[in-house]
């Protein structure tokens, strides 16, 4: 995708120098443009553990990269470097515990290495990996939006080329999944396919990832939008000026329940009292087949309370962190909620669209079952 009409990726290993990591910082978006330079795992935890970086296929694609980073800099004795890549692996693991991606490219890293002897033979399929792992990830975007973008145009068409109102939620964009993104991929397919889109964006509090993010690739893709506070998208619903939802994943399990930004859960009840349709854009690696009841089985990360009692902004060319709470109040901040699969129409996967079910997700994955 493109920002002032130079095409970029979330994350790639630097031009001149292979033992560098780069990604674009989301912290200082929209205001500020921050490439980050990470060259050990170390700093790839940090990125990942105090959202340099998110989204669930972006730090899934950076912690595989983490591992390849961490066999740069392996124990002088042979002997520990099974133990150190296992502490490696639960240090990544342990930085975000709700996006299921993020385990998921770990483990992939592991098998990929598993049968070499030699560190620098670890490291290069480490690499390889990491590479296949992002590929993958802006392939089943790129399809999760060919298969979304039907939807969108039976919309049009009942409108009569009326545009079409998407509400979003969170970021899932480019810049959380690498390239088109989960939720926002039919979007651009139905922009780019010459249909007319209009979204309504959540703010997403309390770090405002709709607002500064999915707002700031919406904006340079030329797709018309609107901010709106997370509370407004009921009365929007209730008016029809709603035609459809359209959220990301963190972690669905196999019958259909949705682990996403706090918030959604909120989003799907009013869809579902409008008759709104509420569909789920995510890749096969969203999803945690060992799991079916999501709200018992699912971790929900809790995250700084500081995230909820200040925000950030931009005044007279600088970035201001400010608090908007009573000083002595306290704050509690989980990052995530859980839609059950009875309030989801359907998911969208790069292998089709399906129910929220267990027969309608493994008839898409029946090597899952």
């Amino acid at each position: 995708m493109k920002i002032n009409g130079t095409h970029y990726r979330a994350i790639w290993l630097k031009e001149d120098d292979p033992t560098t990591l780069q990604a674009i910082d989301q912290r200082y978006l929209p205001h500020e443009f921050i490439i980050e330079d990470m060259r050990t795992v170390e700093e790839v935890a940090r990125a990942i553990r105090e959202m340099h970086l998110r989204g669930a296929p972006l730090i899934g694609s950076a912690a595989a990269y983490g591992m390849y980073l961490a066999l740069l800099d392996p124990p002088e004795e042979k002997s520990r470097i099974g133990k150190y890549l296992q502490e490696i692996a639960q240090l990544l693991k342990e930085t975000r515990p709700t996006a299921i991606n993020l385990a998921y490219a770990v483990d992939r890293v592991l098998a990929a290495i598993e049968k070499e002897k030699e560190v620098a033979a670890m490291a290069r399929e480490a690499l390889q990996e990491a590479h296949n792992i992002t590929e993958e990830n802006v392939e089943q975007c790129r399809l999760i939006g060919q298969h979304g973008l039907a939807l969108i145009q039976a919309i049009s068409k009942k409108k009569k080329g009326k545009p079409v109102n998407i509400l979003t939620h969170c970021n899932a964009g480019w810049l959380a999944c690498i390239d088109y993104g989960t939720a926002t991929a039919p979007i651009y397919a139905a922009h780019n396919a010459g249909i007319p889109v209009h979204v309504w964006v959540d703010e997403t509090r309390p770090r405002n990832q709709g607002a500064n993010i999915t707002a700031f690739e919406l904006l340079h893709q030329g797709i018309p939008h609107s901010v709106i506070t997370d509370n407004t998208g009921g009365h929007l619903m209730q008016h029809g000026m709603v035609d459809l939802v359209l959220v990301g994943s963190d972690r669905t399990t196999r019958r259909g329940d949705v682990a996403n930004k706090i918030g959604t859960y909120l989003k799907a009840l009013a869809a579902k009292d409008n008759k709104v349709p509420f569909y789920v854009a995510l890749p096969s690696s969203s999803f945690d087949f060992r799991l079916r009841d999501g709200l018992q089985e699912i971790p929900i990360e809790e995250r700084n309370p500081d995230e909820v009692s200040y925000v950030y902004g931009w005044f007279n060319g600088k970035i201001y962190k400010v608090r908007i709470s009573p000083q002595d109040s306290t704050a509690t901040n989980y990052a995530f909620d859980v839609t059950p699969a009875r309030l989801v129409t359907g998911l969208i996967t790069e292998r089709g669209v399906c129910r929220p079910s267990e027969r309608g997700i493994f008839k898409l994955f029946p090597e899952a079952k």
